[in-house]
């Protein structure tokens, strides 16, 4: 039985600019709307070495260059064509939603992962919903009208990251009254 409701992704790329960045790294977490994992995938996408020492530079990779190392071994190493990790993502939704209906996206500033879905990933794009579940936009909201700060762990993984925003949201809606 196909219980997912929300896909949950983050995307470690080279960079912000979808139109001269790559995904190097996806991952995804198939929940129900209690949170509850129904399943998860994770990959490498292979990216040119070259482009990598290109795009991964400036302040943040800097401060994360270990990060930039493991990202850039594990495309080296075990990276997928970004056509095969679509196609494994698109298997993944075949085996746990709704074949019928478009597919909420969820994540933390999941509309910048969404601009390099849209553009890498077209045939995923189609699949899903126009409207998406941004942790990010609860966070403003907390931050700034009631003081109240959540820190995550900053690993710049993507499946520790989709841990960290499902955390996040479980704080902010147990702060709701219903």
């Amino acid at each position: 039985m196909k219980k997912a409701q929300l896909l949950w992704i983050d995307l470690e790329m080279t960079g912000l600019d979808p139109a001269r960045d790559r995904i190097v790294e996806v991952a995804a977490i198939a929940t129900d709307w209690n949170f509850v994992e129904v399943a998860r995938y994770a990959a490498a996408v292979k990216v040119s070495p070259r482009l990598m020492r290109r795009r991964m530079v400036g302040e943040f990779w800097e401060q994360n260059s270990a990060v930039r190392e493991t990202l850039a071994a594990e495309s080296l190493l075990n990276g997928k064509s970004p056509r095969a990790v679509e196609n494994e993502i698109l298997n993944f939704l075949k085996q746990n939603f709704k074949t019928d209906e478009p597919i909420y996206l969820a994540g933390n500033s999941i509309h910048q992962d969404r601009k390099f879905i849209e553009r890498e990933w077209s045939r995923l794009d189609k699949k899903l919903h126009y409207r998406m579940l941004d942790v990010s936009a609860w966070k403003i909201v907390f931050e700034n009208k009631f003081g109240a700060k959540f820190v995550k762990p900053d690993t710049h993984r993507a499946i520790e990251d989709i841990e960290g925003s499902i955390a996040e949201l479980k704080i902010y809606l147990g702060k709701v009254k219903r």
